[in-house]
């Protein structure tokens, strides 16, 4: 199974939106690929606008437990995929990375980032559906 990793350290809702929108196309296509995250961001620190853009679409804010990425976690990862954030390169040198640092800030505009995320894993899942 291929395992990918969102990692953000400013904002851990682009980390949480990516992991649960990537999740659910592989589960919609019999895909043996998963997604993790992490982010340093609690769940009383994510704006309302996000909370309410994330239920809006079906992701849970409540059961999701934000930890500071560990080099740990990002061991037996296959992609790791940041958003402005060096967690990546530094606690996993060698390992392959994309880099979505362009994304917009989730509490500015939650739809403009939602369809920028999305679409970004949109294209990322096809890519290792070949």
């Amino acid at each position: 199974m291929q395992k990918v990793a969102f990692v953000c350290l400013h904002g851990s809702a682009k980390s949480l939106i990516a992991a649960e929108y990537f999740n659910r196309l592989a589960r919609e296509k019999s895909l043996p690929v998963l997604a993790t995250t992490s982010g340093p961001e609690p769940d009383p620190e994510v704006p309302g606008n996000v909370v309410e853009g994330m239920r809006s679409r079906g992701i849970d804010v409540k059961s999701y437990k934000p930890t500071l990425i560990a080099a740990d976690q990002l061991k037996d990862t296959d992609l790791i995929v940041s958003f402005a954030c060096d967690a990546g390169r530094k606690l996993a040198p060698g390992k392959s990375e994309e880099r979505w640092d362009e994304c917009p800030a989730v509490s500015d505009d939650f739809d403009i980032a939602w369809n920028f995320i999305t679409g970004r894993v949109d294209q990322l899942m096809e890519r290792l559906a070949r």
